[in-house]
């Protein structure tokens, strides 16, 4: 049913063969479109994501902190400022609440 399709990277421009095997898969999974980027790119283009964050976010900003329980430090996503107890992860774990 799928034959071999040879494509152009939209960012190098190299030919890379989009197999019959791939376009199976993409089927499966409902996507449309054909991949515009060799695998070279892909990879890369992942690789700067995930070197940010996520996709065009910056890396969080964390704060350090000493655990209100235990006294060790702790990494949190937030500024720490004082009027609540503040805990570390293996601290902070038995204290959530299950709704």
């Amino acid at each position: 049913m799928y034959e071999d399709k040879n494509l152009a990277c939209r960012d190098c421009g190299t030919e890379f063969t989009f197999s019959a095997s791939e376009q199976e898969f993409y089927a499966s999974k409902g996507f449309e479109n054909e991949p515009s980027r060799c695998p070279e790119c892909r990879a890369a283009r992942k690789a700067q994501r995930n070197d940010r964050g996520g996709y065009g976010r910056q890396p969080r900003e964390m704060f350090t902190a000493t655990c209100a329980r235990c006294g060790s430090v702790a990494e949190v996503p937030f500024r720490p400022t004082g009027d609540k107890p503040v805990y570390c992860k293996d601290c902070y774990q038995p204290t959530k609440t299950r709704w």
